[in-house]
């Protein structure tokens, strides 16, 4: 399918549209070329380039929009329209209002006003598309470049090139006759000019088929709606030739990008071109949209044709900004002389001016410029200056329906010189008829106008300047009076000759000047006519001169009507298409490009690819997938700001740390970035959140003095936080670029997690601060801090939502489904207590490869009991292995050797001291995750599977081994120890993890142990068996019991979550971990790591605790100067968890204390491990860093501390002391 319009017989808008234009998140940072505009000279700088083989990129202000995009009622037109500018007094002084990339921008003037068009296609879209060269006397004057006005003829070959793309041709004879255009013939001829009418030549086509550039074209309708746009096919405008030529040769084209300025780049790369990006409403950031700016580079030429107007802005901003350019930017404009006369109204001929998007095939309004009187000539008007064109025209749909009442309105009518009262009478009639049947009615008023437009020589003294950053346009003392009073007198006597009343533009000027309105703007950045920055703005050639002497910047070329130099007394766009055409031949030729013009494209499929494809680097080929396979989905897009502070430097991790650092040196920072979710059914149905498309820019003037620019990063909603137990994040994965050329990454993240729980400022706070991290390239950091969202700027940023999809319904289905999505994943934390319980059992999808144990013996204590030990072997050589001592591991109760083989965490214990050259052994005692745990052994009745452990692994190895006990493998190794049952000589050294000869509880399991009621009242309801893991099987009293289980008190916030398993082993244990240390795999896992717990075993952990001591069966202490001279020479290492929840640290601080007084302080350490809990100080994501070493230490410090020191006696400074403190000395108050 190649069709682009809406034929006459279909309602516009009906049809599908090509879009040659990309987002601009897919744009490069650099181009050969950058071509800003894509009128007449911009599309010509843009195909040109193409064909040369050229990388180019078009930067548009405006829209794409298609034949049968074109708005076509006033309710269509007013949102296309943007009013801007200065008329100098009252309301009218800086008014700014509409959209800046609206269709139709009207900028006032003092003495004169502007109408330009923005779009792609520039102004094309809108004029009336009269082909006309500029008379050879006009040509020769002295405010040309010698080049120009020197050489006759010097444009005829470029007008006939930019004719060969534009096709120009007549109304046919043979088409419907035009009221109009037979009315205007009559006034030449009453005007004696008739000899000097004629048709004129214009871009439309009057028959279907394909014009030079490839693209299907359709017979004109005749409809009259050039100044609105042509939505029948038939408008050869730029965006019908040059533009889809320059597609189909490579060329890359942006809209909504408004060019701000440009500056030569500091290391002679070229020209940066900054630009404001209008998409994703980020226009809704007032206070940056025109400081945080994105920009391209352009490496061999920036062409710029945004217009005269646009062009002059851009080059006095870029002067500004420390362009060197000459003084001559913004002075010597032109308005061409235009007088646009809206009407000879009510005349006595049937007129027919007004246009119509259905317009009848047999009396159509026709296209609205299709005659001419050409009085340029010689014979006409002697001097050059006084040469002038009459022009009839057509108004607009859009307008018919307040024209009568708005020409009846306006002052200063002129009427008939000979308006007797029959002509009165009569008139009164059309006016009447029109009123009441509308407009349209035939032989009505309105029926009866004609509309003129008249080019002509002003005196081109109009200037441009910047006033607060702003445009201010000042046309005063340009209007050349008496010429124009003499226009108008003709204007009234062709009107006197059709019996109409003469009505002046609808927007005048200050009484005494030039008629208010020009659509033809021209100059601002003139040729020079010496060839210095003193006699213009640009040479011949429309480059810029870099001051007031011939240099000039190579490669900043103007190309539009910007350099022209004087009123032409004709429409414009003809010349400025040759200029362009000759500009770039020229410059081309100075380099020796060839420019492809043989080459023809064929029958363009604009709906496909261009043939020319330009290719496309990793980054956007994978953005443009995620755009091609989210086709028509429905989409969402927004624009957030966040500022903050970047510490730079890599010497700081903590980034509350950081930002404090960063505020006082006042590093600030800003991300301005947009975001596009083209696919939010696909963004709400995965399980990982949907990453989008960001595009913008992040300032921080440490690290470059323009804004970084942001293309094509991504942003993932509510991504799973493998690195936590329970938390999604917000995650920023955005590459920076700087002007100078330096590649960053910005990494951050936004954490959801039960912080949030029933708080609302701790929501407020997770989903508006940004922790930041830049890195280099090579992935070294570069900086860290924090961003935030401050409440104003969230306001904004929700006013910024928009839909990808075009349509009302699908846009407000598609923000409400996504809005819906992320306030269900924010309140799934913030009311996280009260949400579905996660009994999912897991699979091991989370499980890392790990090495299965070599070998996995059953035990059989001195009391019959069966438990299981398990070796891995080391996995260093032999040789090196063979110096090192084996080492058994005794976990704690309800788990078993996955507590230090843990399948979730990158190292775990079995696999760090393997790797060290350890054989490792784990025995599980038979109150851990083992069938005999059912029988309900305790602490004191598993020193003997210990034992037995023991035993085996010296059977093995014939040498003392290292023991890591932890818990109440802890206690149960020091019951043993106490009582004699395990040999401390078998021993080399001891880690006890959390607890070992005094049990003191934390706050919650202390009142818990103070009576035994809860388990008593467990068992009876339930049997002795406690089981962790739980399922929605499970019998309705445990099942309820995981409900009331919801409300357990944990600590923090932080601490909650959905897992029964968690749930059930705090409620038996306490909690036994930081949250924030446990990975989610290994929170996932839970159910399938523990196992459950008897309620015998329970009575004897909570007897011990009550007594602070290590107990016996009979609940005798263990702790007497018999037990502990048995430890004597054993040297221990007392770890714990400074955020214990489970056992208080302050336990093995006693230990050390009564160890280190009984024997002295040689063989004693503790290592108290800053935010860790109890069991996360093995299963901690982290704990090969912070706890795996500091236990390696221990084990090699025992190879040398038992020679070093007698197990009798020590020595301290210098005395021999002997043992001899009694317990009682040592009480621990609890």
């Amino acid at each position: 399918m190649s069709c682009y319009y809406a034929s006459h017989n279909e309602p516009p808008h009906s049809a599908k549209f090509p879009r040659l234009s990309r987002p601009v998140s897919m744009m490069r940072p650099e181009y050969d070329v950058v071509v800003v505009g894509s009128g007449y000279g911009g599309g010509v700088a843009a195909s040109r380039m193409a064909r040369a083989g050229k990388s180019v990129a078009i930067l548009e202000l405006g829209k794409e929009k298609w034949p049968g995009e074109y708005p076509s009622t006033i309710s269509e037109v007013v949102p296309e329209f943007h009013v801007s500018g200065n008329a100098g007094k009252g309301l009218l002084k800086d008014v700014n209002t509409g959209k800046p990339t609206g269709l139709y921008h009207f900028m006032l003037g003092e003495g004169q006003s502007a109408f330009v068009g923005n779009g792609l296609g520039g102004t094309s879209l809108i004029n009336a598309n009269v082909f006309l060269r500029c008379d050879e006397r006009t040509l020769a004057m002295g405010t040309w470049a010698p080049e120009i006005r020197k050489i006759p003829g010097v444009l005829d070959a470029y007008y006939s090139r930019a004719a060969e793309m534009l096709q120009p041709t007549a109304y046919p004879e043979d088409y419907p006759p035009l009221q109009k255009l037979s009315v205007l013939e009559k006034q030449a001829k009453a005007l004696n000019q008739g000899q000097n009418f004629y048709r004129v030549p214009q871009t439309t086509f009057f028959h279907d088929g394909v014009n030079n550039a490839g693209v299907e074209m359709k017979a004109s309708t005749g409809s009259g709606q050039d100044c609105t746009g042509v939505n029948d096919g038939s408008k050869n405008s730029v965006l019908m030739n040059y533009i889809p030529d320059a597609w189909n040769w490579g060329a890359e084209i942006f809209c909504e990008c408004e060019v701000r300025y440009i500056h030569r780049d500091r290391d002679g790369n070229g020209y940066i071109v900054f630009f404001a990006w209008h998409g994703d409403k980020r226009q809704a950031f007032k206070d940056y949209f025109y400081s945080d700016l994105m920009w391209v580079r352009a490496k061999e030429f920036c062409f710029l044709g945004a217009g005269a107007l646009g062009t002059t802005e851009i080059l006095l901003r870029s002067q500004k900004h420390g362009l060197k350019t000459s003084r001559n930017i913004g002075l010597k404009l032109s308005g061409n002389g235009d007088i646009l006369s809206f009407e000879g109204y009510n005349t006595n001929e049937i007129v027919n001016g007004i246009g119509s998007e259905n317009a009848p095939a047999d009396s159509p309004s026709g296209p609205t410029i299709t005659g001419i009187i050409d009085n340029r000539g010689p014979e006409a008007s002697p001097n050059v200056i006084d040469g002038y064109v009459i022009e009839e025209g057509c108004v607009p749909t859009a307008l018919a329906p307040a024209l009568q009442t708005t020409l009846e309105a306006l002052p200063n009518k002129r009427n008939p010189k000979k308006y007797s009262i029959m002509d009165r009478l009569r008139h009164l009639l059309y006016q009447a008829k029109s009123r009441i049947f509308g407009p349209y009615a035939n032989g009505g008023s309105v029926n009866r106008t004609q509309t003129y437009l008249i080019m002509s020589h002003d005196s081109n003294e109009a200037m441009v300047t910047l006033e607060n950053d702003k445009p201010s346009l000042q046309f005063l003392g340009v209007s050349r009076e008496e010429h124009v009073k003499d226009l108008h007198e003709v204007l009234q006597k062709a009107t006197n000759a059709i019996g109409g009343t003469l009505i002046n533009s609808p927007f005048p000027a200050e009484s005494g000047q030039h008629d208010g309105i020009t659509v033809h703007p021209l100059g601002g950045a003139i040729m020079s006519y010496d060839g210095t920055g003193k006699g213009g703005a640009t040479n011949h050639l429309g480059q810029v001169f870099a001051g007031n002497s011939t240099e000039v910047h190579e490669g900043l070329v103007c190309v539009d009507g910007s350099v022209i130099p004087t009123a032409l007394g004709v429409n414009p766009f003809a010349t400025i298409t040759a200029l362009a055409e000759r500009s770039i031949a020229l410059l081309t030729r100075k380099r020796d490009w060839n420019i492809d013009f043989e080459t023809k494209n064929g029958h363009l499929n604009l709906f496909g690819k261009p043939k020319k494809p330009s290719l496309l680097a990793p980054d956007i080929a994978e953005a443009k997938e995620v755009i091609r396979k989210a086709g028509g989905a429905s989409g969402v897009r927004f624009t957030e700001v966040m500022n903050g502070h970047i510490y730079l430097g890599d010497d700081i991790d903590d980034f509350v740390v950081a930002e404090s650092v960063a505020k006082g040196s006042s590093t600030t920072a800003r991300l301005y970035l947009s975001v596009d979710a083209y696919n939010v059914e696909d963004s709400v149905s995965r399980c990982t959140g949907y990453a989008s498309i960001a595009t913008g820019t992040f300032s921080c003037g440490a690290l470059s003095r323009d804004p970084l620019l942001v293309l094509r990063g991504k942003i993932q909603f509510f991504s799973e936080d493998q690195s936590t137990s329970d938390a999604t994040n917000l995650v920023y994965k955005l590459p920076l670029l700087s002007t100078e050329g330096k590649n960053y990454s910005l990494n951050g993240y936004k954490t959801i997690d039960a912080n949030m729980a029933f708080s609302i400022s701790d929501t407020w706070r997770a989903t508006t601060t940004l922790y930041t991290t830049i890195t280099e390239e090579d992935g070294s950091i570069t900086g860290r801090g924090i961003l935030h969202i401050s409440k104003r700027k969230f306001a904004s940023e929700i006013r910024s939502f928009s839909s990808t999809s075009g349509g009302f319904l699908e846009s407000v289905l598609s923000i409400s489904q996504f809005l819906t999505y992320f306030t269900k994943n924010i309140a799934d934390y913030f009311l996280g207590p009260l949400d579905t319980l996660d009994y999912s059992y897991p699979d091991k999808s989370g499980y890392l490869p790990k090495e299965p144990p070599v070998e996995t013996e059953i035990l059989t204590a001195q009391d019959g009991v069966e438990v299981p030990i398990r070796l891995w072997a080391p996995t260093i050589s032999k040789e090196e292995a063979i110096s090192k001592r084996p080492l058994l591991f005794i976990p704690g109760s309800s788990v078993d050797h996955h507590a230090f083989a843990l399948p979730t965490i990158p190292l775990n214990t079995i696999e760090y001291f393997t790797a060290r050259g350890h054989a490792c052994y784990v025995v599980t005692p038979r109150f851990g995750r083992t069938p005999a745990a059912i029988s309900g052994g305790t602490e004191f009745d598993a020193r003997l599977d210990i034992l037995a452990a023991i035993h085996y692994v010296r059977q093995q190895h014939k040498e003392r081994i290292y023991i890591i006990c932890h818990c109440q493998g802890a206690i149960a190794t020091a019951m043993g120890l106490l009582d004699g049952t395990i040999p401390p000589d078998w021993i080399q050294g001891l880690t006890c993890s959390q607890v070992f000869l005094t049990p003191i509880f934390s706050k919650a399991n202390m009142l818990k142990s103070r009576t035994n009621i809860l388990a008593r009242a467990y068992a009876l309801l339930a049997g002795p068996w406690f089981p962790i893991p739980s399922t929605p099987a499970s019998p309705p009293f445990q099942r309820l019991l995981d409900q009331l289980l919801r409300f357990y008190p944990v600590g923090a916030r932080n601490e909650l979550c959905n897992s029964p398993a968690c749930h059930r082993f705090t409620l038996a244990y306490s909690r036994c971990w930081n949250h924030a240390n446990l990975n989610r795999a290994t929170h996932r896992a839970l159910p399938a790591l523990l196992g459950g717990m008897h309620t015998r075993l329970i009575e004897h952990v909570m007897a011990c605790g009550r007594a602070n001591a290590v107990l016996d069966s009979e609940g005798h202490s263990l702790v007497t100067p018999e037990g502990l001279e048995r430890l004597r020479g054993l040297p221990v290492i007392l770890l714990a968890g400074a955020e214990n929840a489970v056992y208080d640290p302050m336990g093995t601080a006693f230990d050390y204390d009564l160890l280190r007084s009984f024997f002295g302080p040689e063989l004693y350490q503790r290592h108290l491990v800053q935010e860790y809990g109890h069991l996360d100080c093995w299963m901690g994501k982290r704990a090969c860093e912070d706890v795996y070493p500091r236990v390696a230490e221990h084990v090699e410090w025992c190879e040398t501390a038992r020679n070093e020191v007698d197990a009798e006696e020590w020595v301290i400074d210098g005395y021999s002391v002997e043992a001899e403190v009694s317990l009682e000395s040592l009480e621990y108050n609890c």
